[in-house]
């Protein structure tokens, strides 16, 4: 049976989403639970989360035997299993052919920033950034809807040959006293998002301007290169 399965993570306990040598990874830890139960399968992720970045609609696809029909029931005893920083929030059976990261249509992300000083306990969940201008970031923002080559907004090493992407939606907007960054796209390079919070934050404080972001964004001068915290950036949804 090819199954969906819908999870929620706590980023900053893992070294990412994807399998590492040292074993401290999100799929790591789904992988000790699966052999547990004598499940020995395959996961496919929707795409990576990099170290410290959280999830709330990460999605993966695996085959699973036919005495675990039960997805409810394994659901439930995965959880019992799982770190309390990791949840299964659904299990579906799906067809055969379906694949999580090929079949993805659309990925959203947000990424929290606060003004006031954030506190120990939730530091590592929404990043702090005390000086920006709200409307001018949400000008700025709107450079980056289309489709655009992100060779200047990506963390090198990430082994990608193309590197244009499009973004579908891009909001900057106000939740109680959160600012929330809001990105849907087909998918992102490493550390694409960071980087543009990172430099659209930059446009904020005014540090750099819009005509900036431009040139960066047409590759004519790479200006920005300090990507934002991991710590306030996750996965909310995929799309198929």
């Amino acid at each position: 049976m090819n199954a969906k399965f819908i999870i929620s993570y706590d980023g900053t306990s893992y070294q990412g989403s994807q399998t590492q040598p040292n074993g401290q990874s999100v799929e790591d830890k789904l992988q000790e639970v699966f052999k547990s139960l004598n499940i020995n399968t395959k996961i496919i992720l929707s795409g990576r989360t990099d170290k410290e970045v959280h999830a709330t609609g990460q999605v993966f696809n695996c085959r699973l035997p036919s005495f675990w029909s039960n997805l409810s029931k394994l659901k439930d005893v995965m959880n019992q299993h799982l770190p309390l920083s990791i949840k299964i929030k659904k299990i579906v059976e799906v067809s055969d052919s379906f694949h999580s990261r090929f079949h993805a249509k659309k990925r959203v992300y947000r990424y929290f920033v606060s003004k006031k000083e954030v506190s120990v306990f939730n530091s590592k969940y929404i990043a702090y950034y005390e000086n920006f201008d709200e409307q001018l970031i949400q000008d700025a923002i709107k450079v980056f809807i289309g489709s655009y080559n992100f060779e200047y907004f990506h963390k090198k090493g990430s082994d990608k040959d193309n590197t244009v992407r499009e973004i579908f939606d891009a909001r900057f907007y106000k939740y109680k006293d959160v600012y929330i960054f809001k990105f849907t796209a087909n998918s992102y390079l490493r550390s694409q998002i960071r980087l543009m919070v990172g430099s659209l934050l930059k446009v904020g404080n005014g540090s750099l301007s819009i005509e900036d972001l431009k040139a960066q964004l047409n590759m004519d001068k790479h200006i920005f290169k300090i990507p934002a915290s991991p710590y306030g950036l996750y996965l909310v949804k995929v799309f198929y």
